[in-house]
């Protein structure tokens, strides 16, 4: 299976849905050993091709804000879901909203005091959550602020950080919904930190890739899909599109990118659109080998850059375990992985709530 042709031997719903979770886990747990590295300093410490794999780590690596958050937008989507099945109409952003001041909780922030206090959950027990991992900024202060954020009374207005994009895989893996579902889930939820029209829209193109592959898609056939769904909407974010295109043009090169020539290119990734377009260009570029070959290659190229590296890395990872399922995800990376049992976990969470 190559990533611009899906074989008739598609994964399994369950396979993709491991895939994604675990796979952005890898991605962000390596790009976050040299988050904040330069990419001179990160080849003086790895060697010329940079950090390629966890057994270039003394003592491992953790995962990032990136996973606890995509674990907790898992959480806020399957308790509306256990809500729904249960025959109990339920506001999936409030939801949402809940479970993303319960991960708050874990950062030792102070909130205000209008928040409301939500009721814990099994993920809020994890003790591998309850750690401060570098999050963003405008993530904090969004939710300490007791506001529930909406696109009419946005927080934040004038933030476009990657925050939004990081997290926003799961809205593409809840199956039978519509486009048009999924694009509201998405946008809405990063309004809940984010009020910048790019920051919504990136995490929205994101769960859109995610959710074409999902229904069988090959990867640049998806990111086309949901280019053009969002350059429809209302909302405009040019910023957006112009990333996008030009990920999906250098990545029809045949050579791949410099990690000097990725940033020239498409930017650092620390603002939502660049850290979609950086992701996005290194699973295409890469494309070729078997699944795990390519998850390896994707990936390396994904975090090695003067930039912002976990987040660039969780969303290839999240994109390849989306596509490929289980398949790819290198064994010796899984067995180096930071507390997968939670991640699983989640992952079983929303598959007993989606498909039973």
């Amino acid at each position: 299976m190559s990533v611009e042709d899906t074989s008739p031997a598609a994964p399994s719903f369950k396979s993709r849905v491991y895939g994604s979770l675990l796979g952005g886990a890898l991605g962000d747990s390596l790009g976050y050993a040299v988050e904040f590295d330069s990419i001179a300093a990160i080849r003086a410490r790895y060697g010329s091709a940079g950090l390629t794999s966890f057994e270039q780590l003394d003592g491992g690596s953790h995962f990032s804000d990136d996973t606890q958050m995509t674990l907790y937008t898992v959480d806020g989507l399957v308790e509306a879901l256990e809500w729904a099945n249960d025959g109990v109409a339920a506001d999936e952003i409030a939801c949402l909203w809940l479970a993303y001041l319960r991960w708050l909780a874990t950062q030792d922030v102070a909130v205000s005091s209008s928040a409301p206090v939500p009721q814990p959950r099994w993920i809020d027990a994890q003790a591998v959550l309850r750690h401060r991992r570098a999050p963003g900024n405008a993530c904090l202060s969004g939710l300490a602020s007791g506001e529930m954020g909406t696109v009419a009374r946005p927080v934040n207005p004038e933030s476009k950080g990657c925050g939004t994009v990081m997290r926003s895989a799961p809205f593409g893996l809840i199956p039978h919904i519509s486009r048009d579902a999924v694009y509201k889930l998405s946008s809405d939820a990063a309004s809940l930190t984010h009020g910048h029209p790019s920051a919504r829209l990136s995490a929205a193109a994101f769960s859109l890739l995610i959710h074409h592959i999902v229904a069988g898609s090959d990867v640049r056939d998806a990111a086309k899909e949901a280019l053009a769904y969002v350059n429809n909407v209302p909302t405009k974010a040019p910023e957006l599109s112009e990333s996008l295109e030009a990920a999906l043009q250098l990545s029809a090169r045949n050579t791949v990118l410099s990690p000097e020539e990725l940033t020239a290119a498409l930017g650092e990734g620390w603002v939502a659109e660049e850290a979609l377009a950086v992701g996005l260009y290194a699973v295409l570029a890469t494309s070729g080998g078997d699944p795990a070959e390519h998850f390896r290659n994707a990936v390396a190229v994904a975090v090695n850059h003067s930039g912002d590296s976990d987040s660039t890395g969780s969303i290839a990872g999240n994109i390849l375990g989306a596509f490929y399922g289980e398949e790819c995800l290198p064994a010796d990376w899984l067995e180096a992985l930071e507390a997968p049992e939670v991640i699983r976990g989640m992952a079983d969470r929303l598959l007993a709530v989606t498909t039973g």
